[in-house]
């Protein structure tokens, strides 16, 4: 007879989360900066911020970069309950652009309406974002961000188009597929690898 504590390891280690893998292969960190983009690089470039959707300054939208050459901003990665150092598919994060803004708020991704804005508090296990798997290609991942609500289904992230910028939001047909790239890696080298 397997005790308690044996079924108890043995789910727990059935239960692991698959990590998020960048465009090499490698297990996303924690530590570490990486650039959102687009599996087609002629489709736009990579993820910024941009004046709000509403008229005002702050919080910043989460956008595309038009230009496909524009990487965008990197980001960073922090999971919410498990502090370790991988990040995996469907886990609570916090989500946050890795550089400084014009506004006074956080960085930290939150849902204002249905627009993905900087300025959230971050923590929060009753509302929080989570990369989930996309799509299995011949070279690795596709990956879309979800946002989660207490315990109401996930929503998928798009793109929409709203006065000549793309910003995230909920109100989507289909979710944005992106790859990431560690930020480190050189720019030119980035595209060639995104284009291919």
């Amino acid at each position: 007879m397997v005790g308690l504590g044996t079924m108890f390891l043995n789910t727990a280690s059935d239960d692991t989360l698959d990590p998020v893998l960048d465009i090499e292969g490698n297990e996303l960190q924690a530590a570490e900066s990486y650039y959102a983009l687009p599996l087609i690089w002629a489709l736009g470039g990579g993820l910024t911020v941009a004046r709000n959707i509403n008229g005002t300054i702050c919080p910043l939208n989460v956008v595309q970069a038009l230009s496909e050459v524009d990487n965008g901003r990197p980001l960073k990665f922090s999971a919410i309950m498990d502090k370790e150092d991988v990040i995996r598919e469907s886990t609570p994060l916090d989500i946050q652009f890795s550089t400084t803004t014009i506004c006074p708020q956080s960085t930290v991704w939150t849902v204002n309406g249905a627009f993905i804005t900087t300025g959230g508090e971050g923590g929060s296990i009753i509302s929080n974002f989570r990369i989930q798997k996309s799509n299995e290609l011949s070279f690795g991942k596709t990956y879309k961000f979800v946002y989660c609500f207490a315990r109401m289904a996930c929503q998928d992230i798009g793109r929409s188009e709203v006065n000549g910028r793309r910003p995230l939001t909920l109100m989507i047909n289909r979710p944005w597929e992106v790859v990431f790239v560690k930020a480190a890696v050189e720019g030119s080298k980035i595209r060639k690898i995104t284009a291919g």
